[in-house]
């Protein structure tokens, strides 16, 4: 499926999307390339520019934010690697199965809404908007671990918990290398 028809399928009908995803055949390097290589450049990106049409009228240049939006997609990429195995890896202690290409899946295409939210970060004012946009990422997380991990629905909630604590420490970590590689990045300005 292409990557349009996905994203709008896990937005609108995510239910009758996720047993369609997990269904289908697909390796690493594809779900890279096809899906999260694209979406993920979505709110890095867009905050990028956001962040040099604010601040170019006060005389900032857009090169530190060019850094920063560099610096965090290649961690999210990564981020989104770590979560994969974390995913594929937590699965059988809830009754489900090891599986990494299904694991990528599950974090990939639960991501779509924070991915896709982030184009209102063009605004930097809409930036709390797309914060709470992307919470709706938890949500197609929940229903995408039965499909792709078979966890069984009762064990479902308690596996998307322990997912969202992964998720916030792995992303923590991630916030922390990529400011300590913005900042360093600034001093060797």
């Amino acid at each position: 499926m292409d990557l349009v028809s996905r994203a709008k399928n896990m937005l609108i009908s995510p239910k009758s999307e996720w047993p369609i995803a997990a269904a289908e055949s697909t390796d690493i390097k594809g779900l890279y390339t096809g899906y999260i290589m694209v979406l993920a450049a979505i709110p890095p990106l867009c905050g990028w520019l956001g962040f040099a049409l604010l601040f170019h009228r006060i005389g900032i240049g857009p090169g530190l934010g060019l850094l920063a939006a560099l610096v965090r997609y290649v961690l999210a990429l990564a981020g989104v690697y770590v979560l994969a195995i974390i995913a594929s890896k937590l699965a059988p202690t809830f009754g489900g199965r090891d599986d990494m290409n299904q694991g990528l899946k599950l974090i990939a295409y639960s991501a779509t809404a924070a991915w896709v939210s982030g184009v209102l970060l063009l605004l930097p004012i809409l930036a709390m908007l797309s914060l709470l946009l992307s919470l709706y990422s938890l949500y197609l997380l929940y229903l995408g671990v039965t499909p792709t991990m078979g966890v069984p629905a009762e064990r479902a909630v308690p596996y998307t918990v322990a997912m969202i604590v992964a998720s916030v420490i792995v992303f923590a970590l991630v916030a922390y290398l990529a400011g300590v590689l913005i900042v360093g990045g600034m001093l060797a300005l």
